[in-house]
């Protein structure tokens, strides 16, 4: 017996609270780490974990949560490494600043 869903598909991120999206954010770039082979899919999960972390930040500014703001900052520089590592240095020097305003 199948249950009544009201919508299947992907969700804006705008509706996600802050921590969902971090939750979002490390989940894709989890899987990124796991799929460097690829660079199609991993470009496009390293692009889905830079706009749930800026979603993240965005709505951790009305919250003033510190532990959510190290957490994004956290996830910012681990994503910066990942794109160093795979010869991304200018995106990954970007990502860099939006960590440092963090903290």
């Amino acid at each position: 017996m199948f249950r009544s869903v009201r919508s299947v598909g992907s969700s804006p991120l705008g509706s996600l609270s802050s921590q969902q999206a971090l939750d979002l954010a490390n989940l894709y770039l989890r899987n990124a780490t796991q799929t460097t082979s690829d660079l199609g899919i991993f470009l496009v999960l390293c692009h889905d974990t830079k706009a749930s972390l800026s979603q993240a930040k965005k709505a951790a500014r009305t919250t003033r949560d510190q532990a959510l703001s190290d957490g994004i900052a956290t996830a910012y520089i681990s994503l910066s490494q990942l794109l160093t590592s795979q010869g991304y240095t200018n995106e990954a020097q970007a990502i860099d600043k939006k960590a440092e305003k963090l903290w």
